[in-house]
């Protein structure tokens, strides 16, 4: 094949390589339930969130497994996965809830930034059980 006139090939070289590109960009990493998000809720959560703590004694939540977490509490769920922004848990972590019933609730010192970006990154991913 012989091109007379390159200056369309040059044109739309750039483009078609942009084109070819964006399907090869990096996927952002998947968050772990079992690596990373139950290792905070174990820190943070579990003294109140599991039988015969006064967070499941009031709402019903047991956050010891994936399973309870999903169920949610007596009053419904509280993960939307794929939807951290409507997830009832990251309102309440975040402090976008009533104050009184903000989590981690009393002396309890709040989350780190880190750890509600990582769970907000996981529910945003679909909260896999992972």
């Amino acid at each position: 094949m012989v091109v007379k006139n390159t200056s369309n090939l040059k044109k739309s070289l750039p483009l078609a390589v942009l084109v070819a590109l964006a399907g090869c960009s990096p996927q952002e990493p998947s968050v772990s339930f079992s690596s990373d998000i139950q290792p905070v809720l174990k820190n943070n959560c579990l003294a109140c969130h599991q039988k015969g703590g006064q967070g499941y004694e009031k709402t019903g939540l047991d956050m010891t497994s994936y399973e309870g977490l999903l169920k949610g509490t007596n009053f419904g769920a509280i993960i939307e996965p794929g939807n951290s922004v409507s997830s009832t848990m990251m309102r309440l972590i975040e402090g976008r809830a009533d104050e009184s019933i903000n989590m981690p609730h009393g002396e309890n010192k709040p989350l780190s930034q880190v750890e509600v970006d990582l769970i907000k990154k996981w529910i945003d991913q679909g909260a896999n059980n992972n």
